[in-house]
Parts: structure tokens; C-alpha cells; sequence
């Protein structure tokens, strides 16, 4: 009782609220107090990470607007030239991903995060002085590497802050960085291409690159002083709130690292996911979803293809539609799935086929027209999609250790970036203007994933219904 009172003191619950706060591994929390940190966390973590990651998904995909603002005639690029600049970022990006999250579980994500952010922002401004194929080439593989660490660093910190009932709506507002990066890539394309181009005596897509890159630096700057480490150990926080934070998580047995957790090493941390099945079958499933949105990179080129009249400037404004609804649609999956938080492979797995639908769709029609809502309604199931599944793997991996977790999700995000490798050969410009092997083989995958993630759906119910049937058992879907 003593015990109690002084719980209750610290969390400056007044008598009448005792009767609604919760006790969470010896840790007495009101409601009030809860929502007050969330909040805290929403106001400091989840702005400074959209930033980020929009930063980071623009400095991905400018190639595509560069390519068609003038940078392929420039550089002399043929088609497969360019697919192979698309796809060795890659090769590092897959490869570096599970190292740095090991070393991200040891070190401070307000510092590693924003290191590796300002490091790839000076190579994106150094893409603006390339004069052939080689320096492109190298300088996409030496982006991969850095970039490596930054989205699967994301995925382990947010996993790290929410409870399973709370991360949908977060990885939702993380992917919608992604899609407005698109949307707004092509909208800085046409302004900065327009109104700079001979500026100085460099060509507009240069500065593309020049102006896009000096914006990633300022960022990562200052996220050095606003973004929050894990919760055991941020210094964001006073003591009280990171016992909370911690202690709340626990409750619905998402594990966290504080100064008394018995670390894993590097290797235990790798076999004990390697040997979860679930960490490969949200490989195949974010495989293709992943290997499907690789049409994101030939949004411009698909729209030319279909306005082929059209100017440089009104193909990029024509990509940004695609964008806005996917924006949209993803805001409302990622709201309602974490009212339904059981239902998310189901919910991931109907977006799948309506896309599936829009593919095909687009392969026997050719009215150009029909083609470009079609594409848009695509591009609004994959976005939908993606954020999904990773708030789904992520539910799924919270109660293991987050050495083990951050392996499993950086293998996930790394597998399923692997997809993009034979994606970006999917669209050549000789398949154009209807690139029916391209849809086709998108239409493949979908299909796929529809499987995988009913699948996942079945398992995860039949699991919550054998927990339910033991008495006394503390269970979730998604453990």
C-alpha cells in the first residue's frame, strides 16, 4: 500500500482518478498521464521523422524527374543505363541494412540518424557536378551504403515508442513522407528545372540535385536537437516519463532496453530472427509490395509515355495526382487499422487486390485516359499497403528483444527493398507507350501477396483464438 501511495505521488494522480490508472510492470499510470507523453512523443518524434524521411524519399527519386529534365541527353544514358544506376543503390542499401541497426541498438538515434542523413545530403549535392555515366554510377552505389541505415533505423525507433494499437496510425504518417516526397518532387522538379535552369552556367537538373541535397544537410542539423533517442534513454525526457514510457509499452509486452535488460549479442540477435519464420514471410510479402512500387521511379516516363506531346513541366505537375490520392488512402487504412489492429493482413491483402485489378486493367486498356486514373488508383493500394505492413511486422516482432526485433524489421525493409533490383528493369522505354511486361509481371506479384497476407491474416486469428481458449493467458494477435 505504501508502495501504491508513493506511485501515486510521483504521477500526481489525484484521489479521484486512482480508480482509473493502471499499474504497468510496478509502475502506477493515470490515463491522463499517458496521453500527455504520447502526445510529448507525437509533438517531437513523428514531425522530425516525416521531415526527415521526405528529405531522404526525394533524394531517392529525383533521378526519375532529373532523367527527363535533361540529365539522360546530358550524360548520354540509354534505357539500361538507367535502370542500372536505379538499381545499384540498392545493392549497398540491402547490404548495410541489418549491420546498422545492430549498431543503432547500441548507439543514440538522435546522433547515428542524423550523421548518416547529413553524409548522404552532401553526396546528393555532389550528384550535381557529374559529367558521365561512371560518376553516376559510383555515387549511386556510395548513397546506397549511407542511406542504408536511415529507414530501418525508422522502423526500429518507432517500434520502440508505440504500442501495437497505436503504430499503424504512425508508420501511416512515416509512408505519407514518402508519397508527398513524390508529389513534391515533381513539383520542385518543375520549379527549380524552370526557373534555374543556366543559372550560373549549370543546367536546371543539376541544381535539382544541388538545392535538394543543401535542404537534406539544414535538416539532419537540426534534428541533431530535437530527435528523441529510445525511451529507456532519452534525455528528452525526465526520469518519471521515461519510466512510463517503458512501463506502458510492457503492458502489451512490447520490450524496450533499459540499463537492467540483458542485451543479446550482434549474433544471437541474427539467428534468433533468421530462425523466426514470420521475419521471411513478411519478406515475401513486403517483396511485393516493395517490387511492385518500383513503378513510383517511372511515374514521369509512364505519364510521357501517355501524354507523349506533352511538356517536361506538365509531366512532372501530372505526377503529383498520383501522389495525392495515395496520400489520401494511406491517411485512412493507417487510421482504421489500428481500430481493428487483428484485421490488418486482411486490410493489406483487399488494397493488394484492388491494385491487382487496376494492373490488369491497365494491360487491355488503351485509352489513355482510363490508363491514367488507372494508374492513380494502382499507386492508392500499393502506398495503402506498405505502411501497413510494416506496422504489421512491427506488432508482430514487439514482444522479442529489440536487438532481435531491429534485425527482423531491418531484414524485412532490406529483402523486400531487393525487389526493386529487378523492378527498375521492368519499364524500358523500348515496351513503351503501353509496357504490358511490366504490368504483367506487377500483376504476378500482387497476386502473390494477396496469398501471403491472407495467410498471415488466418494464422495470426487461429493463433489469438488457441491463446484465448487458455485461462489466465495474456495474448495478442500479433505476438
Amino acid at each position: 500500500m505504501d508502495h501504491l501511495n508513493k506511485e501515486q505521488a510521483k504521477a500526481g494522480i489525484s484521489s479521484d482518478q486512482i480508480e482509473h490508472a493502471t499499474i504497468h510492470d510496478h509502475v502506477l499510470i493515470s490515463p491522463q498521464e499517458e496521453k500527455a507523453l504520447v502526445r510529448k512523443i507525437d509533438l517531437t518524434l513523428l514531425p522530425m521523422i516525416w521531415i526527415m524521411y521526405l528529405l531522404s524519399y526525394m533524394d531517392r527519386t529525383n533521378i526519375g524527374n532529373a532523367k527527363i529534365s535533361g540529365m539522360a541527353a546530358d550524360l548520354n544514358l540509354t534505357s539500361n543505363q538507367y535502370s542500372t544506376a536505379l538499381v545499384v543503390f540498392f545493392v549497398g542499401y540491402v547490404v548495410f541494412e541489418v549491420p546498422s541497426n545492430l549498431i543503432l541498438t547500441r548507439t543514440r538515434p538522435s546522433i547515428f540518424l542524423p550523421a548518416i542523413m547529413m553524409t548522404w545530403g552532401a553526396l546528393t549535392c555532389v550528384m550535381g557536378v557529374i559529367q558521365d555515366y561512371s560518376h553516376l554510377l559510383a555515387l549511386r552505389i556510395i548513397i546506397g551504403c549511407v542511406e542504408a541505415g536511415f529507414a530501418p533505423g525508422v522502423l526500429l525507433v518507432l517500434s520502440s515508442w508505440y504500442k501495437r494499437t497505436e503504430q499503424s496510425r504512425r508508420f501511416g504518417v512515416y509512408i505519407s513522407a514518402a508519397i508527398l516526397s513524390g508529389a513534391f518532387g515533381g513539383l520542385l522538379a518543375a520549379i527549380i528545372v524552370k526557373n534555374l535552369e543556366g543559372a550560373h552556367g549549370i543546367r536546371g537538373w543539376r541544381w535539382l540535385f544541388i538545392v535538394e541535397g543543401a535542404a537534406t544537410i539544414g535538416v539532419a542539423l537540426i534534428a541533431l536537437f530535437i530527435l528523441p533517442d529510445f525511451p529507456a534513454n532519452s534525455k528528452r525526457l525526465s526520469q518519471r516519463e521515461r519510466n512510463v514510457a517503458v512501463a506502458r509499452l510492457a503492458s502489451e509486452n512490447v520490450t524496450a532496453l533499459t540499463e537492467n535488460s540483458q542485451r543479446m549479442t550482434h549474433w544471437q540477435a541474427i539467428v534468433r530472427s533468421i530462425r523466426d519464420w514470420r521475419t521471411w514471410i513478411f519478406v515475401a510479402g513486403y517483396m511485393v509490395i516493395v517490387g511492385s512500387s518500383t513503378l513510383s521511379y517511372f511515374y514521369p516516363t509512364l505519364v510521357k509515355g501517355l501524354f507523349g506531346d506533352a511538356s517536361n513541366e506538365k509531366i512532372n505537375f501530372l505526377t503529383i495526382p498520383i501522389y495525392g490520392v495515395a496520400f489520401i488512402c494511406t491517411g485512412i487504412t493507417a487510421y482504421y487499422s489500428d481500430k481493428v489492429p487483428d484485421w490488418r493482413g486482411l486490410i493489406i491483402a483487399v488494397w493488394l487486390l484492388f491494385s491487382l485489378a487496376c494492373s490488369i486493367a491497365v494491360c487491355v486498356v488503351y485509352d489513355y485516359t482510363a490508363r491514367y486514373v488507372l494508374l492513380v488508383l494502382m499507386a492508392a493500394g500499393l502506398w495503402a499497403t506498405n505502411g501497413g505492413t510494416l506496422a504489421y511486422a512491427s506488432s508482430a516482432f514487439a514482444g522479442a528483444s529489440p536487438e532481435a526485433r531491429g534485425v527482423s524489421l531491418a531484414i524485412v525493409n532490406a529483402l523486400g527493398n531487393l525487389a526493386q533490383i529487378y523492378g527498375s528493369y521492368l519499364f524500358p522505354d523500348e515496351d513503351g507507350p503501353n509496357y504490358t511486361m511490366g504490368f504483367t509481371v506487377i500483376s504476378a506479384m500482387l497476386a502473390l501477396g494477396v496469398v501471403v497476407f491472407v495467410f498471415l491474416h488466418v494464422w495470426f486469428q487461429r493463433q489469438s483464438r488457441s491463446r484465448a481458449t487458455e485461462p489466465g493467458e495474456m495474448h495478442s494477435t500479433n505476438e
